[in-house]
Parts: structure tokens; C-alpha cells; sequence
């Protein structure tokens, strides 16, 4: 059977407003008459943020009352993907909350797995960065290469590369390029090219 392009758009839409009044929309538990109002005593209002799950950089918007995400829904102001959202950034809501609750899966806290341990240790924040910050410094003075074979002074490593996410923007891309840079890091590259 083939189809215009018309028609397809007439049963998109026919199959979609079937979905809605005959097997509803999976919302109906949080709107039910004896559900209980959401009282917004701390609302942060709609924050806008990017979605997290590719290299896109779609923008989403973000309620929240207190540590409490109510909704994500996609950005219409947005230049990448003006309100449109994929079936992974749809699900956002989820890596906070699932079913009302805080996402059990959810990791909060650094987590570290020694060399040759088979468990988990749990870390507080200023040890992970203190300790990056250790192996990067540690990484770079063991492979810095201060002239190359021809004598000529270069001041890298090639021991260490970066890549960077499409969702930094340009203000962002150009510090961490500058920290790079500063480091002597040659392999640096953005994910937004690749």
C-alpha cells in the first residue's frame, strides 16, 4: 500500500488521537479527581537546561519543586530542536524520578572501584577531584615531551586527550580549550565534529 505523504499525516494523527481516548495517555493517575493537588511551596519556576543523552545539545525545560522534578519537556525557543524531543530525552524525567519516587538507579555519590577490587567504595567529592587532579598532573609529567627529534621545543603530551560534549557552548569550548592548551595537551576534539 502506498501512501501520500498527505495521508500518512491523516493516519499519524488518526492513530495518535485513537492512543489519547482509548488507552489514554498513562497521565490519567496524576490528574484522577482524588489524586492529590502538587502545591509548589519552593518552585524554581521553568529552568531551561540541555538534554544529556547524545550529542544534539537539545534544549529542554525543567520544573521543579524543591529536589522534586515535576516535568521536562523540550525547548520551543530552542534553536536545535524548537520543542521537539527524541524517545530517550522524553524519558529525562526518569533518571530523577520514577513512579513519584526518587530513581533508586540513580548514582548521587562517587563511586570508586580500586585496581583488582571486585567492590564498590563509596567517595566523597573533594577526594574524586583531588584525585583527577593527581593522575592528570601525575600523567602529564611522566609523558611530557619538552622538544621533539629535531630539537625544536614543543611542551605537550600526548598522553592525555579530551573530548568534549556538543552541548558546550562556544564560551565554554574555548576555556576548555585554553585549560587544554595550558596542560599541553595535543588531542583535544569536540564531539560536535566527530
Amino acid at each position: 500500500m502506498e501512501l501520500t505523504r498527505k495521508e500518512f499525516l491523516k493516519a499519524g494523527a488518526a492513530i495518535t488521537a485513537g492512543a489519547f481516548v482509548l488507552g489514554g495517555t498513562g497521565t490519567e493517575k496524576a490528574f484522577a479527581s482524588n489524586a492529590p493537588p502538587i502545591i509548589l511551596s519552593k518552585r524554581i519556576g521553568e529552568k531551561t537546561s540541555i538534554c544529556a543523552y547524545c550529542a544534539g545539545g537539545c534544549g529542554i525545560v525543567v520544573n521543579a519543586n524543591g529536589n522534586n522534578v515535576i516535568s521536562i519537556e523540550g525547548d520551543p525557543d530552542h534553536p536545535i530542536n524548537r520543542g521537539a524531543l527524541c524517545s530517550k530525552a522524553q524519558s529525562l524525567y526518569q533518571i530523577r524520578t520514577v513512579d513519584g519516587k526518587t530513581n533508586p538507579r540513580r548514582i548521587t555519590r562517587v563511586l570508586y572501584r580500586a585496581p583488582g577490587s571486585a567492590g564498590w567504595q563509596e567517595k566523597s567529592w573533594d577526594w574524586a577531584l583531588e584525585e583527577i587532579a593527581k593522575r592528570i598532573k601525575k600523567t602529564r609529567d611522566a609523558n611530557f615531551i619538552e622538544k621533539d627529534k629535531d630539537g625544536i621545543t614543543v611542551n605537550r603530551t600526548e598522553a592525555i586527550a579530551q573530548l568534549g560534549g556538543s552541548a558546550h557552548d562556544n564560551e565554554e569550548a574555548y576555556l576548555i580549550t585554553k585549560m587544554n592548551r595550558g596542560l599541553g595537551l595535543v588531542y583535544t576534539e569536540t564531539q560536535a565534529r566527530i
